[in-house]
């Protein structure tokens, strides 16, 4: 369903949105990657995504939509993820999951980058707004429960603070475990601004002794965080975080365990969305 009021603000919105050719780095190639090509409006590439809707995990109030209201191209080359809260109270958001799944190879590195900016409201007006770039282990689409599947949050921010997390759940109990169940194991960068910045993981495969191999977070090409397979302890585990298919997720979830409820401050559309100018994943 199209909303043509969403549309005549996003004409504006769009000029604004500044696309970002997807960058080249020395040693690496690109293996896979989206620029997020498309007029206003549109859906994004249906070959390369789905568009998730009927999902309510981790206490979140919003209902996931196909609406452009909530996921669509700007006619810019990004993506946008707008969070909505209707007359009656009821908020919906938008993610999208990659089809494509991707396996760090033995002895390379594979580094998965985007681009991203959020809307500019104020933080004491963004309780509950949980904006999310993040990989999932694929084995969660063949019956292998959450934590165990692992996962790499990219990128996470909670309540407009202007903190950015980058976390690993793992293990074979959702209490406890090498990743501190449910909280998971994380570090913390300072988030400059709400502009655009350059949000990447790289899995570093290129020891043959899995306790050498390394997850690293990055910030502007930054690294803030480091994790070793020794610091995990256990093979397999390590494995389904480093050695294992993983899909790509960006999304913009309402409320949440980890976040709380929105408020009656909170602000929805623009001022709490996610902005994202291109994603791509390298090898070495």
């Amino acid at each position: 369903m199209r909303h043509n009021a969403a549309l005549g603000f996003l004409s504006l919105f769009s000029s604004l949105a500044a696309a970002t050719q997807i960058p080249g780095y020395p040693g690496f190639h690109s293996i896979w990657s989206d620029g997020f090509s498309g007029g206003a409006g549109q859906s994004p590439n249906g070959g390369q995504w789905t568009t998730v809707t009927n999902l309510h995990v981790n206490n979140e109030v919003e209902d996931y939509t196909t609406s452009n209201q909530n996921v669509q191209l700007s006619g810019g080359d990004t993506i946008q993820f707008v969070p909505h809260r209707s007359a009656s109270g009821q908020w919906t958001s938008g993610r999208i999951e990659s089809k494509a799944t991707f396996t760090p190879q033995q002895g390379k590195v594979m580094m998965v980058e985007s681009m991203i900016r959020f809307g500019d409201g104020p933080s004491n007006r963004q309780q509950g707004i949980w904006p999310a770039f993040w990989m999932l282990g694929d084995s969660i689409h063949h019956g292998t429960e959450w934590p165990r599947c692992g996962e790499l949050d990219i990128m996470e921010r909670i309540n407009g603070q202007f903190t950015g997390y980058g976390t690993t759940h793992c293990g074979y109990s959702k209490s406890g475990g090498p990743c501190n169940e449910p909280n998971g194991r994380f570090e913390t960068v300072a988030i400059s601004d709400n502009g655009w910045h350059r949000w990447s993981l790289k899995i570093d495969l290129t020891n043959s002794d899995w306790r050498a191999q390394t997850i690293q977070w990055l910030y502007d090409g930054r690294v803030y965080h480091t994790l070793s397979g020794g610091t995990i302890g256990d093979a397999a585990i390590w494995g389904s975080l480093a050695h294992s298919p993983l899909f790509i997720i960006f999304n913009v979830a309402v409320g949440g365990d980890w976040p709380g409820p929105p408020n009656g401050a909170t602000v929805d559309s623009w001022s709490s969305m996610m902005e994202v100018s291109y994603v791509a994943v390298y090898s070495t």
